[in-house]
């Protein structure tokens, strides 16, 4: 066989199996039944498994897509006349078209099957942790492996965790999906997707500044909300949408050439995605328009701003001091007043930062994580204060699991040695 053959045949199957996977799972469990999604994992697994075998020894389809669907509607089939399905599947047949009558994957099922999965993973009575791992690997195709490294745990610790959600999604029924559980559970479906989004921004454990697969993910899913007819308050999808392409808009600035993770200050604007700076604007132009002021409003109009901005300097400080103020009285959240912090020393100098910092700290469990320290050092720094600047970063450097973080740390630190008395260098 021809090895280039071989390989884009075998890296066709991996695209699809990251591209459609979610969709075909989505589309036969609600055929087969919430209960019975291990087995719609199983048949899509199934499905790439032949299409990468029939392609190598084949060829590649004119139309892969389709011969991967029509594929996995013939296993599926498979499936049900066996005994264990046909009494769910029969129950179900109001539900059209069925698999019989043709190949059921139009556009508008697959959508809303993704969607119905969506709100059945992240039903209540399952936990935050689950639901994350539930909807990156039944719907978005990660693996167990790749779920772990994402989040800095353990192969065993996620598939506990997908053991118990998949025990609990049992009992979720997909059928109940209307308006009410729609506004009962868009807000934890958003909260998933916005986790899912900040792990793929700030990677907690890869060697990475940026999971970019997770990052695209988390808008992908944004977006089939947006697309929803059965959702009809937007406001804080928009606004969601917005803050992502705010902070995408800034991906190919985060890091030098030989590496380094730079902050926004030191971040080359003309490298600036513009087009994802409007297509943000737009997203928030459509939040202007609601009188609802949210989390997720809040955070992205701070980030227009910062995007708006010519240069560091001519940041909106001030603007956006007052709207970390009112996201504080929306969410009294540790990491949002550690980010105002940064904010206030903009604003009223690093000495005010420090004080309001050390408050914190002693109202809340903000010191056990690493950007406390950090952003310490950062302004003990800025005040000249080396001894003080050390002791923090090294504090950071214990802190933080990600080999990423820690070479930076080490980096900063180097750079203090000039400034240190004789004995703590």
């Amino acid at each position: 066989m021809d090895e280039s053959l071989e390989n884009s045949s075998s890296a066709l199957a991996s695209h699809f199996f990251r591209t459609e996977y979610g969709k075909l799972v989505a589309v036969i469990s609600r055929y087969l039944g919430n209960h019975h999604v291990e087995t719609a994992e199983d048949i899509v697994q199934e499905t790439m498994l032949k299409a990468t075998s029939h392609w190598e020894m084949n060829g590649i389809p004119d139309n892969p897509k389709a011969w991967l669907y029509t594929t996995a509607k013939n296993l599926s089939l498979n499936a049900i006349k066996r005994g264990k399905y046909q009494r769910d599947y029969a129950s179900k047949n109001s539900m059209k078209p069925s698999l019989e009558d043709g190949l059921p994957f139009s556009e508008e099922l697959i959508a809303d099957s993704q969607l119905r999965m969506m709100f059945c993973c992240c039903h209540p009575s399952i936990s935050e942790n689950s639901q994350i791992a539930l909807v990156l690997k039944i719907l978005s195709g990660f693996s167990i492996q790749e779920i772990a490294h994402a989040f800095f745990s353990n192969t065993e610790t996620i598939n506990k965790r997908l053991v118990r959600g998949r025990k609990q999604l049992r009992q979720v029924s997909l059928e109940l999906f209307n308006e009410e559980v729609i506004n009962q559970r868009l807000e934890a479906v958003l909260k998933t997707i916005y986790l899912l989004f900040n792990e793929g921004y700030f990677p907690s454990s890869k060697n990475e500044v940026i999971r970019f697969d997770l990052c695209l993910e988390a808008i992908r899913l944004a977006k089939l909300l947006l697309e929803s007819k059965s959702i009809q308050q937007k406001t804080d999808i928009h606004s969601l949408l917005a803050l992502m392409y705010f902070n995408v808009s800034r991906f190919n600035s985060r890091v030098s050439k030989n590496g380094k993770v730079l902050d926004l200050k030191e971040q080359d604007r003309s490298l600036w995605d513009a087009e994802s700076i409007q297509t943000g604007m737009q997203y928030l132009e459509e939040v202007t328009q609601s009188q609802k002021v949210s989390k997720y409003a809040l955070l992205a109009t701070i980030s227009a701003h910062h995007c708006a901005a010519p240069t560091y300097g001519q940041t909106k400080w001030n603007d956006i001091l007052g709207l970390y103020d009112q996201l504080l009285s929306l969410e009294q959240s540790p990491i949002v007043a550690l980010n105002r912090a940064v904010v206030l020393s903009e604003v009223e100098g690093a000495t005010k930062a420090i004080e309001t910092l050390k408050e914190l700290a002693s109202q809340s469990d903000i010191g056990q994580y690493y950007m406390y320290p950090f952003t310490l050092g950062e302004l003990y720094k800025r005040n000249q204060e080396w001894d003080k600047a050390l002791e923090a970063y090294q504090n950071a450097k214990k802190l933080t699991p990600n080999p990423r973080d820690k070479e930076l740390l080490s980096k900063k630190i180097q750079e203090l040695v000039p400034n240190l008395p004789s004995q703590l260098s």
